[in-house]
């Protein structure tokens, strides 16, 4: 398989933007959508949205979950089993702190940095709830590379910020 464009970069962003749109709105969280993409064939390995799978449960999480069931382990487990090197697309920038005192989705990436090794982005996360992110920079130490998806923030915004009340 050849390297990946920019059109194929903005095509899997569309795809977890596409997912988003299935997020209840709330406005304690911001409706996120993400793909994890193989990079040896540029398949799509798992997905998910937030609030997917059952608890407060973040996009990220539900795509590493869903992978974990997929390969009937653990998503600590996922390290162990998984070979083969990955992309994560999601339209927000991975949190690096959670409110409800769960693991950051960047915490979560980063104990799967044996093989996922790019994140891309739609959107830096907006500072409404934990204020500045960090995360870009915690997931770049280790060795994982961020790179940012343009041209879509505004609708990744819109469908993000969905449930938010308008000040």
């Amino acid at each position: 398989m050849g390297a990946r464009t920019a059109d194929d970069h903005r095509a899997a962003m569309l795809q977890a933007l596409d997912l988003a749109k299935n997020s209840p709105p709330k406005p304690s969280n911001f409706c996120v959508g993400a793909i994890l993409v193989r990079l040896d064939d540029h398949g799509i390995a798992a997905s998910g949205y937030t609030l997917e799978c059952p608890g407060n449960t973040h996009a990220e999480e539900c795509c590493l979950l869903k992978l974990a069931a997929q390969h009937s382990t653990t998503e600590e487990g996922l390290a162990g089993v998984m070979k083969s090197p990955h992309a994560l697309y999601t339209t927000m920038e991975p949190c690096f702190k959670r409110l409800s005192g769960k693991m950051s989705c960047v915490d979560r990436i980063r104990r799967q940095s044996a093989w996922i090794k790019e994140v891309y982005i739609g959107v830096c996360e907006p500072e409404t709830f934990v204020g500045q992110n960090p995360g870009r920079q915690m997931l770049e130490e280790d060795g994982i590379h961020v790179h940012h998806v343009l041209s879509l923030e505004e609708a990744i915004l819109a469908v993000a910020t969905a449930g938010h009340i308008s000040s």
